[in-house]
């Protein structure tokens, strides 16, 4: 329709123009040149009236077009314009500028869905191109390795050399673990990586997951498994070796105050050994029951615990073998009325332990001084810190100290750390170590 009218327009004009000449041929041939002049102008206005009507599309298709290079949809064409051949144009662009208004709309929409997904699951993602500039980073990634921004790779290799090098060898579509020190923090993330190209530019993706909770709870089920097999095999094996020994001895004891002398001699050193066989035997039954116990504590039973009333039932237990050695015991909790849902008695348990440790390392210092602090984070978490100033824990033994039956201790039995971190793990907590030789060790209990 648009099209017929504008073709029955330019036919009008024309036959005005071809009239118009007309007039003018017979204004001339009579020598009218006043009626020639009024033609000439005539013609000329009708001749810039053609023109104007056959551009006058093309110049509404020109501004559509440069609205849309622009990416300028907020422009209106006239749809009631008072050329009728326009007006289905203009309700043309008018329409079209709305469908690209919506379509732009949608796609500002999925990319804020996509950015607000991105920015609140737990996984960490960072892109970057070939440059090494950085495109993109989540918040978990930020909060994880305490990056407020990141402009440029070569800032995260000064910032974390580690990290910066794993990624560096990280080939696309494979994953690895790498273990990393964030300012207090240590932990274990998993890291796996992809390349893709947008617009001309080759980008690499990497997503990372801090697994430090998850390992640390299959390597505690490992540990438990290896734990429960070796003191079924010890009891199985050890128990009937200190019944057949108390029995010998027994029977042997008989037929000593019956013997001669120097048989009585003899039979009393075999005595002598059968007794520490037996009592040995009796210690490793002993020990063996002790692990076991420790492979199968029971589920937590949760209780809204006070952590005044905790520490303060701390400081009665521990106050008189402390004050032996002279090692004085601190306490802070802020706020004061804090609370947290845990069990008492396992909670109990795994300070006693600590604070234990924590009188062993402390017990040669000039000034011997054990901390328990907790407070609330930002984000509402529980954190339990015990501190002291003693002699620390060396690097080459820090990775080991939560291993079952690792020990520095000459006595010790290596089992209140282990004991503590699967403790931890039951209430779906952490507990962490920083130490500096010399200078004093704090474990965090973060819930």
């Amino acid at each position: 329709m648009t099209f017929k009218r504008l073709k029955f327009g330019i036919v009008l004009r024309l036959l005005v123009l071809l009239g118009l000449l007309y007039a003018a041929e017979r204004a001339w041939e009579h020598g009218k040149y006043a009626l020639l002049g009024l033609a000439a102008l005539l013609l000329g206005l009708a001749v810039w009236e053609l023109g104007r009507h056959v551009t006058r599309g093309n110049q509404a298709l020109a501004d559509f077009l440069a609205a849309v290079q622009y990416r300028d949809f907020s422009q209106h064409f006239n749809e009631a314009h008072p050329n009728r051949a326009l007006r289905p144009l203009h309700a043309a662009f008018n329409q079209l500028s709305v469908t690209f208004r919506q379509l732009s709309a949608e796609r500002e929409a999925q990319f804020t869905y996509l950015q607000t997904v991105l920015q609140l699951i737990d996984t960490g993602i960072i892109s970057y191109d070939a440059s090494g500039t950085v495109e993109s980073i989540n918040e978990s990634f930020k909060q994880t390795l305490e990056l407020p921004y990141l402009k440029s790779m070569a800032t995260l290799q000064k910032r974390l050399p580690v990290l910066h090098e794993v990624i560096g060898q990280l080939q696309p579509g494979a994953s690895t673990v790498v273990k990393l020190t964030v300012g207090s923090k240590t932990m274990q993330l998993l890291l796996s990586a992809t390349t893709f190209r947008l617009q001309g530019r080759e980008f690499t993706l990497v997503a990372f997951k801090n697994v430090s909770h998850a390992l640390d709870e299959t390597e505690t089920e490992a540990w438990q498994k290896l734990l429960r097999v070796m003191t079924h095999e010890i009891m199985n094996s050890v128990a009937p070796i200190a019944s057949l020994a108390d029995t010998l001895r027994r029977d042997l004891r008989r037929e000593l105050d019956a013997a001669a002398p120097p048989v009585q001699a003899l039979l009393g050193d075999v005595v002598e050994g059968i007794g520490i066989i037996q009592n040995r035997s009796e210690g490793l039954l002993r020990f063996s029951q002790v692990y076991r116990d420790f492979s199968t504590i029971s589920t937590p039973q949760l209780t809204t615990v006070y952590l005044q009333e905790l520490f303060r039932s701390i400081r009665g237990l521990m106050t008189p073998q402390l004050a032996e050695t002279s090692i004085e015991l601190l306490t802070s909790v802020e706020p004061v009325d804090l609370c947290m849902q845990a069990d008492s008695r396992l909670m109990e348990q795994v300070l006693i332990n600590l604070v234990l440790n924590a009188a062993y390392a402390v017990r040669e210092r000039p000034q011997p001084r054990i901390e328990l602090r907790a407070q609330q984070q930002e984000d509402g978490r529980v954190v339990l810190d015990v501190g002291d100033n003693g002699t620390g824990i060396t690097p080459d033994v820090l990775d080991s100290i939560f291993i079952p039956f690792f020990t520095t201790r000459r006595g010790g039995t290596g089992i209140g750390l282990s004991l503590a971190k699967q403790i931890m793990h039951l209430h779906k907590g952490s507990i962490k170590v920083q130490s500096v030789p010399g200078q004093g060790t704090d474990f965090r209990l973060e819930f």
